[in-house]
């Protein structure tokens, strides 16, 4: 026996902090409520909240701590507890494949699964496959095949298979390449899965698709050595053309490549010491498990308050700067280099072009849209249409409008919360 907070616990646990609105201290203190939650909710969730707080003060082996969810789980019938329980069950659970289930969820599971509450029954599905149920795994399967169904619904189910890194995938994926909705989802599923016929797959698909999947091909095919190498020779014979190639991505391809890439792709052009040292200081405050332990609504917050005005995600947001809802986002390094040398790969459509007009306003943007007759910038909270005739001076800067030091400017606690944030797959649920 050992003392231990196991993060499926611990994570259960949070989840039913914001639902009863308790404050957590060092010693235990009356429950704050949020007017927000219903008093139903709020009196379930704060006497579950207990509970497993209790536990975790208890010294209980690791299947001892996973089994406290399930038993919780059979005390409830209040939906809002249930999801708020699946949702911290899995988010502790994650990066987990094929574990045991624990004692009581082969029970417990068949009640949650006829639930009248989407979000109970998808996670609960969820959870049954990192447990290795067939039947949920099957269903799984057979969701991301059905044309029919919504493609968030197909997406999910898409990222559950990828995490359980499941066998029937490699054959699936070129058929849902082929589908705008799910392409990008698609064609990223390689990164995180091993195919022998990925590169000869995802090269002969290149010339045909859209500037952001062609842009996801690349990344996938720097994402794992043997794809690298069938990379280089596509950059090598001429298929993609080597500007095509991200600073971010080029540089991960010289450390994995070496000489053989750099002869081909040219000069990277060294980041600043300054710049080397902050990557080499974030990469390690942003391990995998400081991450997983972030405030996703606190990351959210973040991300609104530094992030929103210029960038679209999930459907909200800015448009000066590019969309980040099918971006690289969960890639470290992607999310570093962009945030610490904004201004090291700026694709044209994003680049910043001033305006003097005949009358001397000065108008700074991103191109919307142009024509023979007017230029439309986007500029922070507005759309700006300018006559040409009215131009006096235009220029474009090599610079971006995302400032150097915006990481800089937060606390370790916020960044780890952002990037939490920033490697979410799905629009998340409102705080309670």
């Amino acid at each position: 026996m050992k003392f231990i907070t196991p993060l499926c616990l611990l994570a259960a646990t949070t989840t039913l902090i914001a639902m009863s609105g308790a404050t957590v201290v060092a010693d235990p203190q009356p429950v704050k409520h949020s007017p927000t939650v219903a008093a139903s909710d709020r009196n379930e969730a704060g006497a579950l909240f207990q509970r497993l707080r209790n536990s975790q003060l208890q010294p209980l082996d690791a299947n001892a701590s996973l089994e406290m969810v399930p038993r919780t789980l059979a005390e409830t019938v209040n939906p809002a507890s249930q999801a708020a329980l699946l949702r911290g069950m899995k988010e502790g659970l994650e990066g987990q494949r094929q574990i045991e289930p624990p004692q009581g969820w082969s029970q417990i599971s068949k009640t949650l699964l006829r639930s009248e509450t989407p979000d109970v029954a998808t996670l609960t599905r969820e959870l049954s496959q990192i447990f290795g149920d067939e039947a949920a795994i099957q269903l799984a399967l057979e969701t991301l095949k059905n044309q029919s169904l919504p493609a968030p619904t197909r997406r999910a189910a898409l990222h559950s298979l990828v995490a359980q890194q499941n066998p029937e995938l490699p054959a699936i994926l070129p058929e849902l390449i082929t589908h705008r909705s799910i392409r990008l989802d698609a064609i990223r599923a390689y990164s995180s899965i091993r195919s022998e016929k990925a590169p000869e797959q995802l090269l002969s698909l290149y010339p045909k698709l859209e500037p952001s999947a062609q842009r996801a091909i690349i990344e996938t095919l720097a994402s794992r050595r043997n794809y690298a190498e069938s990379l280089l020779a596509a950059i090598k014979k001429g298929q993609i053309e080597k500007q095509a190639i991200p600073t971010y991505t080029a540089r991960s391809l010289s450390e994995m490549l070496g000489k053989p890439f750099t002869e081909v792709y040219g000069d990277l052009g060294e980041l600043s010491a300054d710049k080397e040292q902050l990557i080499s200081k974030y990469r390690a405050l942003l391990t995998n498990e400081t991450v997983s332990r972030g405030d996703l609504h606190a990351g959210k917050a973040v991300y609104d308050r530094t992030c929103s005005a210029c960038h679209v995600l999930y459907g909200k947001g800015g448009k000066i700067g590019p969309d980040l809802t099918g971006s690289n986002r969960a890639d470290l390094d992607y999310i570093l280099l962009n945030m610490l040398d904004p201004s090291g790969d700026i694709p044209e459509a994003y680049q910043l072009v001033t305006v003097t007009t005949n009358n001397g306003q000065l108008v700074a943007g991103t191109v919307a849209d142009e024509d023979d007759q007017r230029l439309v910038l986007n500029s922070i909270g507005l759309q700006r249409t300018i006559l040409k005739s009215d131009i006096q001076n235009r220029s474009t800067s090599p610079y971006s409008m995302m400032p150097e030091g915006l990481l800089l400017s937060l606390p370790d606690k916020d960044v780890i919360n952002l990037v939490k944030y920033l490697r979410t797959t799905e629009k998340i649920a409102a705080k309670p």
